[in-house]
């Protein structure tokens, strides 16, 4: 069974870091490329991060320069370090495959504000 728990979400002032954590169980986590996603309240789900299994990384260009993801294939864990962040950084925070996304986790709520 596919499980994905994401971790580390919180309340932060603007300008202010966290970093999420998402632990995977039931995939061979190393061959796949993942993804860590985003729904703010009222809009689609968007992929924010991916990183492939060769390391290869991309960003939507809201978060360049912002947030660094990252993955140990020993611990099945992607990461997610976020600095610099916005209030319009607010939503809930999920990781999953990059390119065809499994079963959703519960995601770790992200919120940015004064």
């Amino acid at each position: 069974q596919v499980q994905f728990v994401e971790s580390g979400g919180g309340l932060v002032q603007p300008g202010g870091s966290l970093r999420l954590s998402c632990a995977a169980s039931g995939i061979r986590f190393s061959i796949y490329a993942m993804g860590w996603y985003r729904q703010a309240p009222g809009k689609q789900r968007e992929l924010v991060a991916g990183i492939t299994s060769g390391g290869t990384i991309n960003y939507v260009d809201s978060v360049k320069g912002r947030f660094t993801i990252s993955r140990d294939n020993a611990k099945n864990t992607v990461y997610l370090q976020m600095n610099s962040l916005k209030p319009e950084d607010t939503a809930v925070y999920y990781c999953n495959g990059a390119v065809r996304p499994w079963p959703w986790g519960q995601g770790t709520q992200v919120t940015v504000s004064s």
